[in-house]
């Protein structure tokens, strides 16, 4: 079944360490966004009715309820979920209630700490006690499906103040957690300073490789304590509470997208929209706009990316593509196998970059 994909770049602040395509943005620019993104979906074509919408950003929880409404009821179908990823500090319950009207079944919160020094150095205004009150908002609506997104390697995280944040996952109960690795890159703040050794954003104090890796496994360890699996390299849930949309990404369903930056794929071919916000907007011309705004439309991997993207799920791939790399890895130890299925081991979760290039280079296809 397809999903549908809703791209809304704006946020309050902008964090330090986040590498998306998403900002602190004019108001009127965003009220134009609306427009453009609401033309765009009614001149869309709907080859299949989506199953699953997901709200992406920036911070979609921060759209007006009145344009939410109007944006979602273009989108057929009737959706077996509907996420909104959503910023602690600003959830009430008339909003909460809004979301649930317009169909949002599931929240994602970007938490990324509960320990308040590392929030403060990354720009997040919100406390452990304030996702507590809104958690227990969402469920007072009836949305039970809740996400907590953490980051293992934030400026000042130790060992103490990672397992002060787990104890919390576990007095919460959430489903579903999110636990990424700090990405170093030329596309946050905090990256670029890491790249160029300096000290601004905390970036003197962030842990090592090694220690994000250790904080990671504890995740793991911890997480399946509680029965809260892992499921893909980032993603860990209870049964039946897996991200239906995110698996499309990677088991390469289809998914069409729409807002800034927003990718899709019909199964064949891949393409995005223009990055940013302004330049969204912009190519917002004629009834022709949704072909105009397309770029990089290529063909997709057929060969590489059932590996390139099936790896990340614990189940793994199955198939004889690559049987040199795949033998390889398999004496390394960074692949087993399971059945008649490949998968990554737990050193190879952690080296999976490495492991993903060796799909994806010209010599291998």
């Amino acid at each position: 079944m397809a999903g549908v994909y809703i791209s809304y770049p704006f946020c309050a602040q902008k964090c330090t360490y986040c590498n998306f395509a998403s900002g602190v943005f004019p108001r009127e620019l965003e009220s134009r966004y609306v427009e453009t993104l609401l033309a765009e979906l009614r001149s869309a074509e709907w080859p299949w009715t989506p199953e699953t919408v997901y709200l992406g950003g920036g911070t979609p929880s921060q759209m007006d309820p009145g344009a939410l409404a109007a944006v979602l009821g273009v989108i057929p179908g009737q959706w077996a979920e509907a996420t909104m990823e959503a910023a602690p500090g600003n959830l009430t319950a008339e909003k909460i209630t809004a979301w649930k009207s317009a169909g949002i079944n599931r929240v994602s919160l970007g938490v990324q700490s509960f320990d308040k020094k590392e929030l403060a150095r990354t720009g997040r205004k919100h406390t452990a006690e304030v996702v507590e009150r809104e958690i227990a908002l969402l469920r007072a609506a009836g949305i039970e499906s809740i996400n907590v997104d953490l980051i293992a390697g934030l400026p000042g995280q130790t060992p103490a103040s990672w397992t002060a944040s787990l104890d919390w996952i576990e007095k919460l109960a959430v489903p579903h957690v999110s636990v990424y690795m700090l990405e170093v890159d030329e596309d946050s703040r905090l990256g670029r300073e890491l790249l160029v050794l300096g000290s601004r954003y905390g970036a003197g104090d962030v842990p090592n490789e090694d220690a994000i890796a250790d904080s990671y496994e504890l995740a793991v360890e911890r997480l399946a304590s509680l029965g809260i699996e892992r499921y893909e390299i980032s993603n860990f849930a209870r049964p039946g509470f897996e991200s239906r949309h995110n698996l499309k990404y990677w088991k390469r369903e289809r998914y069409l997208g729409f807002g800034a930056d927003a990718h899709s794929f019909d199964g064949e071919m891949r393409w995005r929209n223009p990055e940013n916000a302004a330049e969204y907007v912009a190519g917002h011309v004629d009834e022709h706009m949704a072909e105009q705004r397309q770029i990089e439309r290529t063909p997709a991997d057929a060969l590489g990316e059932p590996f390139f993207l099936g790896l990340r799920l614990r189940e793994g791939v199955e198939g004889n593509a690559f049987p040199d790399v795949i033998e390889r890895f398999l004496r390394e130890g960074l692949l087993e196998r399971a059945g008649n299925r490949v998968r990554l081991t737990t050193r190879g979760v952690l080296l999976s970059n490495e492991v993903f290039a060796e799909f994806i280079t010209p010599q291998n296809h």
